[in-house]
């Protein structure tokens, strides 16, 4: 699963530099597949579309910091566990429920990644 970002957010920023795969933004910031990554060219996200590595999207959220469920392995084969998670205040950092992934699908991920 990747992790989600709830409303109970409070916008700190302490989860955004903890994040290996930078799959976390602060809220109204445009990201892409290549921010924080190794990746080039066309990529292939977890429902099947594919995009450009430096193509920009609209944010997740405009209010609060979030999480692209595309780039996250919950810190799979960097860490024991989410360091987002890990780090925030309020526990804000929660499974998500919306994108499950299996440990093998994770680091399948990681690798694609982090070439």
């Amino acid at each position: 699963m990747a992790i989600r970002i709830t409303d109970e957010c409070i916008n700190c920023g302490a989860c955004e530099p903890e994040c290996p795969n930078n799959a976390i933004y602060e809220g109204g910031i445009e990201w892409a597949m290549k921010d924080g990554t190794s990746l080039t060219g066309e990529y292939v996200l977890m429902d099947g579309g594919v995009v450009n590595a430096d193509a920009k999207h609209n944010p997740v959220s405009n209010d609060l910091y979030y999480i692209v469920a595309d780039k996250c392995t919950e810190c799979t084969g960097f860490h024991e566990e989410p360091q987002c998670a890990a780090v925030c205040p309020v526990d804000c950092c929660i499974l998500d429920e919306d994108h499950v992934e299996t440990k093998e699908e994770l680091l399948v991920k990681k690798e694609k990644l982090h070439l």
